[in-house]
């Protein structure tokens, strides 16, 4: 007699962004644009994204994974404008400067 083999499919390794979310406040680090609308908080003017990137990652706000996290941080922002509209947390004011919307 002979044993079967059982195998189980293995549950997909992706996460979604509801998982990365809370996995980035488990961390105790903030997502770059929750990191971003705090240090434009802050700023008494509006700032570019290599600006804002660079103080959250000096202040330990956010570690970014890439080698570009300004060029992320500005996607990011644009989409949010884009998606929410006048909902959103910042506004473009000039080109390549945000502020937060008021």
């Amino acid at each position: 007699m002979t044993k079967k083999k059982i195998t189980t499919k293995k549950a997909s390794t992706k996460k979604s962004a509801a998982q990365k979310k809370t996995a980035a406040k488990g961390n105790g680090k903030l997502s770059g644009l929750d990191a971003a609308a705090k240090i434009l908080a802050k700023a008494k003017e509006p700032m570019g994204c290599k600006d804002v990137a660079e103080q959250a990652i000096d202040q330990g706000l956010w570690s970014p994974g890439g080698k570009t996290p300004h060029a992320t941080l500005y996607a990011a922002i644009i989409r949010e404008i884009s998606k929410k509209g006048k909902d959103a947390r910042f506004a473009k004011v000039d080109r390549g400067r945000f502020q937060l919307a008021r």
